[in-house]
């Protein structure tokens, strides 16, 4: 069997994925999973075309079309439509395992309502979310006992923040017996906003005078208007964001001890500010101290977006075919994972493959 068979076989063994959303973090996501193959993308969509290979999608072919044309719509085998993620799920959903949204949840009960259109849809599997907002969070919820019913696994808040840096503060935290602050200030930095449009309109949203709502109504040349008086630049304080209520309701502290902001930067790919979040808490011997994690500056935001997503997607798969775990659960609940199955172990259990490396060790 040749190498190219052999790749191919073991492909197929992949969980298959849907990235819904083909904008900057849709597209980095097939980059990402290019250097990571743990994941088998088979169909990527936007609000006009979908797009979907049963055997896969050539990662670098269609990460390099995407980049020039901005769109499903002009590639080659994608389908028009009004109805993207219903008619994508409605013709193909039963090969399909797990799902990313890479879309804006914008207005703010968007994810909220494309779920339960998933989920009347009949899909089954894991979906997996980057969203922001505190009450897009709480929204989302309310689905727990429906998704258990369906059989889906949900994990929300799975991206940088919250995300990467919420897990990261409630690690940091068992050195505490109570939190005093947990202060995430995050640095984004991108040649242009015409890259990540959903993503900084979703900034925008967090602006004084402005919601979701109005930040999804404003059209380009207003957008563009306004980073013209900011000179590119978004300050951003005080921030709604789900990293809050996580960890609430993870034990760790009130949502008011926890503080969101970050500047982002839409003309120079240098962050303005090294993403880093302060744990500040007190020890059982009555100490007051500081933990501090700093992202390095070369991580941009789609790898720490995107590279965690792909973690609590192999995560929360696992969970789901290991555990039979259903329902909705924060990023607080799994721990983000490597998979196995990039080093041929897919099959196997964590118990599996403790005994298996116990008994080489004999």
């Amino acid at each position: 069997m040749t190498s190219s068979n052999l790749k191919s076989k073991a492909k197929e063994k992949l969980p298959r994925l849907a990235i819904l959303g083909a904008g900057g973090l849709g597209r980095e996501f097939l980059a990402v999973l290019e250097k990571r193959a743990c994941l088998n993308p088979v169909a990527i969509l936007d609000r006009e075309a979908f797009l979907f290979e049963e055997n896969g999608l050539n990662l670098k072919e269609t990460y390099l079309e995407l980049n020039k044309h901005k769109s499903v719509a002009p590639l080659k085998n994608s389908l028009l439509s009004q109805q993207t993620i219903y008619d994508l799920i409605k013709a193909h959903g039963e090969k399909i395992d797990c799902i990313f949204y890479a879309l804006p949840n914008l207005p703010n009960d968007f994810i909220y309502q494309t779920t339960k259109e998933l989920i009347n849809l009949g899909f089954q599997g894991v979906i997996v979310d980057a969203l922001k907002r505190t009450s897009a969070f709480q929204l989302l919820s309310k689905l727990s006992r429906d998704l258990r019913a369906a059989g889906i696994l949900y994990v929300s808040g799975c991206g940088a923040t919250p995300g990467l840096l919420t897990a990261v503060s409630q690690l940091a935290a068992q050195s505490f017996v109570e939190i005093k602050s947990i202060e995430i200030t995050f640095g984004v930095g991108i040649s242009n906003w015409e890259s990540y449009r959903a993503t900084i309109r979703e900034d925008i949203a967090h602006l004084r005078g402005y919601s979701p709502e109005k930040a999804s109504q404003m059209t380009e040349d207003e957008v563009s208007q306004l980073l013209e008086k900011t000179k590119g630049v978004l300050k951003l304080e005080q921030m709604e964001h789900a990293d809050d209520i996580m960890l609430e309701l993870a034990g760790v502290c009130p949502v008011e001890r926890v503080t969101v902001g970050g500047i982002v930067d839409t003309r120079n790919p240098k962050k303005p500010i090294s993403t880093n979040v302060k744990i500040c808490g007190v020890t059982y011997l009555g100490e007051e101290s500081t933990h501090q994690f700093i992202l390095g500056d070369q991580t941009n935001m789609a790898a720490n977006v995107c590279g965690t997503a792909v973690g609590y997607l192999n995560a929360a798969f696992e969970q789901l075919k290991e555990q039979g775990l259903t329902g909705f659960y924060s990023a607080l609940d799994l721990m983000p994972r490597f998979s196995r199955s990039s080093s041929g172990s897919q099959n196997q259990t964590n118990s599996d493959l403790l005994e298996s490396k116990m008994l080489k060790s004999v």
